[in-house]
């Protein structure tokens, strides 16, 4: 019985890994396509992200129907919880990367106000965050966890600079101020993604210690 549940708890992991690399992808695509102004690659986006829901469907009905058959107690409930926050974290990801595919479609091929280099930076960092938060829970590794949520603050401060450059721009030239603004929203979006993913981290930290800790 019990090799039977470690093996789905296996099941769910993988799982979970496949849709943290559709997401990973998805943040690369969304990105690419505002750099590129791809309007094309911006539409495919939400074919990608429909697919990331069914699969957060898919997961959340394998984890629903562990603790229903099986009543994990203490530590596995806590790791079948933990998926479940995951899971939810993902989505939200995948969401962030349909509004700056939307954000691209939005701007078309207007000329952009300023050169794309610190938001391709946050993307960067974003990615890497999902991958190595994902390989902490998969290996319950709460010092890689602790070290993924300490990127947070360089995504922080990347964004910080699209604002300030931003405003900068809006200030000498008011005609600018509705790409300026899409732009800063894209920055958000960015900085969200960041923010589930130390979500994610501070859950492995629970699931693995039974105490909750705030890294931020």
């Amino acid at each position: 019985m019990r090799e039977h549940f470690f093996q789905k708890i296996d099941d769910i992991k993988h799982d979970i890994l496949r849709m943290g690399n559709m997401v990973e992808r998805i943040i690369n695509d969304s990105v690419n396509a505002l750099k590129n102004q791809d309007v094309e690659a911006s539409k495919r986006i939400y074919i990608d992200d429909d697919k990331i829901d069914t699969m957060e469907h898919e997961i959340e009905n394998k984890c629903v129907s562990l603790l229903a058959l099986q009543q994990p107690l203490a530590k596995d409930l806590r790791v079948i919880t933990t998926a479940l926050r995951i899971i939810i974290d993902l989505e939200r990801m995948g969401d962030h990367a349909v509004n700056i595919a939307k954000t691209t479609i939005e701007i078309g091929n207007e000329p952009f106000i300023k050169p794309l280099v610190d938001i391709p930076k946050m993307a960067d960092i974003t990615q890497e965050m999902v991958k190595l938060s994902l390989d902490a829970f998969v290996k319950e590794d709460i010092n890689l966890a602790k070290k993924v949520a300490e990127m947070d603050e360089e995504v922080d401060k990347l964004y910080e600079l699209v604002i300030k450059d931003l405003l900068s721009i809006i200030a000498k030239d008011s005609s600018s101020m509705n790409q300026a603004a899409k732009l800063m929203f894209v920055g958000r979006f960015l900085e969200r993604i960041a923010d589930h993913t130390t979500n994610i981290c501070e859950r492995i930290i629970y699931m693995v210690t039974g105490e909750y800790e705030e890294i931020n």
